[in-house]
C-alpha cells in the first residue's frame, strides 16, 4: 500500500485539486447499539461484513443467557441448521445460509478470547439457539 500511494502521489503532477461538491452531502447519524446486534437469520457473508464493519468499536453482538458477547472476528463456512443455533464440535453459529465461525469474541467487561476457548468455557452449548 506505502508503494502504491507514493506512485499515486509522484504521478499526479499537475492535477489541481477540485472541491467536492455541496449537493449529496448529507451526515450519518451514530450507530445505534441496536444496530450492532447481530441477525442470524442473515446470509453468513453477509454477517461477516456487519462483523467487519463494526470491530472493534462499537462492535457486533449477540446474547447468550443475558450476556452480551461482542464478535471481533467471524470467517464464513459451510453449514446447516436453523438460524442461530450453536453447531457440534467446533464454535460455528449457523445463519439464514451458511454459517460463521467465531474467531474472536468478548463477553461483557472481560477479555478479548479465542472462540473455540469461549466454546469450551460452556456459555455455548451445541444445539442451543441464539
Amino acid at each position: 500500500g506505502a508503494r502504491a500511494i507514493t506512485e499515486a502521489m509522484a504521478g499526479a503532477d499537475g492535477q489541481t485539486p477540485v472541491p467536492q461538491p455541496d449537493d449529496g452531502v448529507c451526515y450519518a447519524d451514530k450507530i445505534d447499539k441496536a444496530e450492532a446486534r447481530i441477525d442470524w437469520a442473515r446470509p453468513a457473508h453477509a454477517v461477516g461484513c456487519h462483523i467487519r464493519g463494526l470491530s472493534p468499536f462499537p462492535g457486533a453482538w449477540f446474547e447468550v443467557d443475558g450476556t452480551r458477547v461482542k464478535v471481533l472476528g467471524a470467517t464464513p463456512v459451510e453449514a446447516d441448521g436453523p438460524p442461530g443455533q450453536v453447531m457440534t464440535g467446533a464454535p460455528v453459529i449457523a445463519c439464514g445460509k451458511g454459517g460463521l465461525r467465531l474467531d474472536r469474541v468478548q463477553r461483557a467487561g472481560k477479555a478479548v478470547m479465542d472462540g473455540a476457548d469461549f466454546m469450551n468455557g460452556g456459555l455455548l452449548v451445541p444445539g442451543q439457539r441464539l
